[in-house]
């Protein structure tokens, strides 16, 4: 018989169904997969505004037969091990992030692509690299994707946040000059992470008032290159997160080839990179809040809120 876990699903039916933990069989690692024993996890928007909303549209006969989908990021032990992985074995432990479906890594266990995995970094903890993924990714990429270089003059719109809390800390160890937007109870904070200027958007629209950035990196996905084009210099990049529908909309139709949302993807070589920034002592994860898996449900209620400083972990084990 097939071992067992506890792993979050949706229960219930309606307009606000709820996660709780169910009893599922473990999943099986493919010939590239590694089999982790996940210590910890923790929160995203994407699984508010895809997973969860995918889980509703079932019956509740149907929620009870579908596979655990919620969690993208992880951190833990591998336990086992595909015939085609090479660079992992049992007792490695790891952290990373896959955002298909199958990975769902609110579970006791977790199946996850070896190409999206690396070594733990050695200084944090489980909760701590848990926290990192998925996020970090997300700021290293977006800052690439507009060509930030040292002395840009940089705009993090959501610095206090998952995705800003990274950006703020990786875009002053590029070189550049960085000014963060955040409310007025988080401006310590993002001055704390390294950035030179901060604007409490609670004072005001600052839209038209705070100078001209080479790059304005819009993590809270509201802004569009219209709402933010004063703030841009003439060749100046605008690049989103993409999780609202107008964002989305307004960037794809802009036909600007310096107007981009950022689809993150996970890869072993900027974990790694991101392992050593953590290591080095140039980069750290801001944890918000921690939960257990028990409660789940209180975790995203926390991420929901939008008032989140850096990130909602959940520990698993």
């Amino acid at each position: 018989q097939k071992p067992t876990m506890q792993a979050i699903t949706i229960r219930g039916w309606g307009v606000r169904p709820r996660l709780g933990l169910s009893e599922r069989s473990e999943p099986t690692p493919g010939p590239d997969d590694i089999l982790v024993d996940v210590h910890a996890a923790s929160v995203n928007p994407k699984d508010l505004k895809l997973n969860y909303q995918l889980a509703r549209l079932v019956t509740p006969w149907g929620a009870r037969a579908l596979p655990p989908l919620f969690g993208d990021d992880l951190a833990g032990v591998v336990v086992a091990c595909g015939k085609q992985v090479r660079d992992f074995q049992p007792g490695d432990a790891v952290y990373g992030m896959d955002m298909r479906l199958r990975t769902a890594t609110l579970a006791e266990r977790a199946v996850i692509d070896q190409r999206r995995v690396a070594k733990k970094p050695k200084s944090l903890d489980f909760l701590q690299a848990a926290a990192m993924p998925l996020a970090a990714l997300t700021a290293l990429q977006g800052l690439r994707r507009g060509q930030a270089k040292p002395h840009d003059q940089i705009l993090i719109i959501g610095a206090s946040g998952g995705v800003g809390t990274f950006a703020v800390q990786l875009a002053k160890d590029m070189g550049c000059q960085v000014t963060g937007v955040c409310s007025g109870r988080n401006q310590s904070l993002v001055r704390e992470l390294g950035a030179d200027q901060v604007i409490d958007y609670t004072q005001g629209d600052y839209r038209h008032g705070a100078g001209r950035f080479d790059l304005i990196f819009d993590v809270t996905s509201y802004e569009t290159p219209t709402t933010v084009s004063a703030l841009r210099k003439p060749g100046g990049w605008f690049i989103s997160t993409g999780g609202h529908g107008r964002a989305i909309l307004q960037t794809f139709l802009s036909r600007d080839e310096r107007a981009s949302l950022i689809r993150v993807e996970s890869w072993r070589k900027d974990l790694e990179e991101l392992a050593t920034l953590v290591d080095s002592g140039r980069l750290r994860p801001v944890i918000d809040s921690q939960f257990s898996l028990a409660d789940s449900e209180s975790a995203y209620a926390r991420s929901r809120s939008g008032r989140a400083r850096g990130k909602v972990v959940i520990a698993v084990r």
